[in-house]
């Protein structure tokens, strides 16, 4: 099992922010310019980590060496089915230098998209409930 795929399981997000490289690129499934850098991605997955309800990973694609992985996933948003994918490429110091995620339906991404910008757009848009 790959050790983000762990860290999302259990929703441990500062463990899953540890294995990003500090130059990290993020391709967001509903916004068209890349996210750059370990900060600007942490609250992001604090917010999508809020937002997916029965989240679970289905499928693991990629050898433990390889520097490519695909974690299939399955959740809800609200009322919403959503399957995806994360997409990791490592550098050479094993650390994710880009990570990109991509969703299915259309429906669920728009419900997505909605929930994690209401989130981000609060003042403190922390995994603190």
């Amino acid at each position: 099992m790959h050790p983000f795929r762990a860290a999302i399981e259990t929703r441990d997000i500062e463990a899953a922010v540890a294995l990003l490289a500090d130059d990290v690129v993020f391709h967001s499934p509903v916004v068209f310019t890349p996210y750059k850098g370990r900060e600007a991605i942490k609250p992001i997955l604090q917010a999508v980590s809020r937002v997916f309800d029965d989240f679970r990973y289905v499928r693991e694609i990629g050898s433990p060496d390889a520097a490519d992985h695909a974690l299939v996933f399955h959740a809800r948003v609200g009322d919403r089915q959503i399957e995806g994918a994360d997409f990791l490429h490592l550098d050479d110091d094993g650390r994710i230098d880009e990570l990109t995620v991509m969703v299915r339906p259309l429906s669920a991404a728009l419900a997505l998209a909605e929930a994690t910008n209401a989130l981000l757009a609060q003042p403190d848009h922390s995994t603190h409930a």
